[in-house]
């Protein structure tokens, strides 16, 4: 049996320390204000995978804005990297439900979007490109545009264009949500081995109870709105983990222990 690969013990891990401290965020809409999420306080690990599990609506996503840069929060900061954050950066990838491509631009080109805009798509960052289409399997596809693209490609070369920044941290809204089950179990052993090999910090949103527990190092559960973090649960799996993981026993048990922590919350 493969061996666990905690946080602790990767060491040499190429993500970043996600602080969130403090985190309210109040939005204020047509005269009516809405109490989002409150006093959120949450450590994520260098090279670590934590999932945010909650129910519809509590907030989890606008944790992950105020983490990418996208949200001003009311109060508190977010660090990664010991840095605070007030603005997006490329220091942190963001993916969404939809892959968001540019209809418009081929695989490549929608790869290489990021630099070009920032001046830097130079010889390095076209190698750099070359060498993440080869890594999600995109090698054949890269002069195709996004309509030639099935689901899976579509989300894989998503996957491309935010890591070719080399981000620290990688902050993933659901992205699989829409997918149907074939193809959103494919993409989650992707992931799985992308992360092995890229050591990236993942924060993964999800109200999947399965998704956590297959993916996570920990799975923190919020609460319905005003989100708050309610529990941090460890999730000892050994990794690698693949999809007929969700059939051992451990994992039955694990994900038993985590729905029945949800579940808990949602009386």
């Amino acid at each position: 049996m493969a061996s666990l690969r905690s946080p602790q013990a990767r060491g040499q891990a190429a993500g970043a320390t996600v602080e969130i401290i403090g985190v309210t965020k109040v939005f204020h809409r047509g005269g009516q204000d809405t109490l989002a999420v409150e006093a959120v306080d949450l450590t994520v690990a260098p090279g670590e995978f934590l999932c945010l599990l909650g129910p519809s609506g509590c907030g989890k996503s606008t944790l992950l804005g105020i983490v990418a840069g996208f949200i001003p929060p009311e109060s508190g900061m977010v660090r990664v990297g010991g840095v605070p954050i007030h603005a997006p950066g490329a220091d942190r990838g963001m993916l969404f439900q939809s892959p968001t491509l540019f209809p418009w631009l081929t695989t490549r080109d929608n790869v290489l979007f990021g630099p070009r805009a920032q001046g830097l798509a130079d010889a390095t960052a076209r190698e750099r490109t070359e060498e993440l289409l080869d890594l999600v399997g995109l090698s054949g596809f890269a002069d195709h545009y996004p309509h030639q693209l099935s689901g899976g490609m579509q989300h894989r070369a998503a996957l491309a264009r935010a890591l070719i920044n080399r981000p620290s941290v990688l902050l993933m809204d659901e992205p699989f949500a829409a997918l149907d089950a074939i193809l959103r179990e494919s993409m989650q052993a992707f992931l799985l081995e992308l992360w092995e090999r890229e050591q990236t910090t993942i924060l993964f949103v999800t109200h999947d109870v399965d998704e956590a527990t297959l993916l996570a190092d920990r799975v923190a559960v919020m609460s319905p709105r005003p989100g708050r973090i309610v529990g941090i649960m460890p999730i000892d799996l050994p990794r690698p983990r693949k999809p007929e993981t969700k059939d051992t026993e451990e994992f039955l048990r694990l994900r038993r222990s985590v729905r029945q922590r949800l579940e808990r919350v949602l009386k």
